[in-house]
């Protein structure tokens, strides 16, 4: 009889943390009690290894990740000129617990992951698939919409920060080549 009271008690513990974990997550921070546990019923809890791969550069995406526990590191293959084999991994970050990644796949049709995944240590994830968010905006449209207005949101920011940090890049390309330039000159 324990054995059922104990299982019981870690099945209420697990549904307290995904909770939990969603209501701190930004993409469902707008969310009552009762859409967080419709949320929760939704989620898939997936297990990772150190080094297993989440998901790979160049797959199609299908949906997002949430970090539960453990750490992931986002990788981006640098090819050969012939663009055939990697030559490098760089690493771009590494997430950490209440952090999300691959939200893009949400919302792009059959597009390509532009980095890989992978567990730096043995891992909990939530992932968050296509599927699931139609689910939701087909048996809840008010809860589906709070999400997507969430995710236009990240989507927007990341694509902001992406284009300062390009214009960022385009200054300083265009210094240094200035300075070569100038260097050319001297000699």
């Amino acid at each position: 009889m324990d054995f059922l009271w104990e299982n019981i008690f870690k099945q209420s513990q697990k549904a307290r943390t995904i909770s939990a974990l969603l209501a701190e997550n930004f993409l469902f921070s707008d969310l009552t009690k009762k859409e967080l546990r419709f949320v929760e019923n939704i989620v898939h809890e997936r297990h990772y290894r150190t080094g297993e791969s989440i998901f790979k550069q160049g797959e199609i995406g299908v949906g997002m990740y949430i970090v539960v526990k453990g750490s992931v590191d986002i990788i981006v293959y640098d090819t050969d000129p012939t663009g055939k084999r990697p030559t490098q991994n760089i690493l771009v970050t590494r997430l950490m617990s209440g952090d999300f990644f691959g939200e893009i796949s949400l919302v792009e049709e059959n597009g390509r992951r532009s980095a890989s995944a992978v567990a730096a240590e043995d891992s909990i994830v939530i992932g968050f698939f296509k599927p699931d968010l139609m689910e939701i905006l087909e048996r809840s449209p008010a809860t589906g919409v709070k999400v997507v207005f969430k995710l236009a949101e990240v989507l927007g920011r990341r694509l902001k920060e992406t284009t300062d940090k390009i214009t960022q890049l385009r200054s300083e390309i265009k210094l240094l080549a200035e300075l070569q330039e100038k260097q050319n000159r001297d000699v």
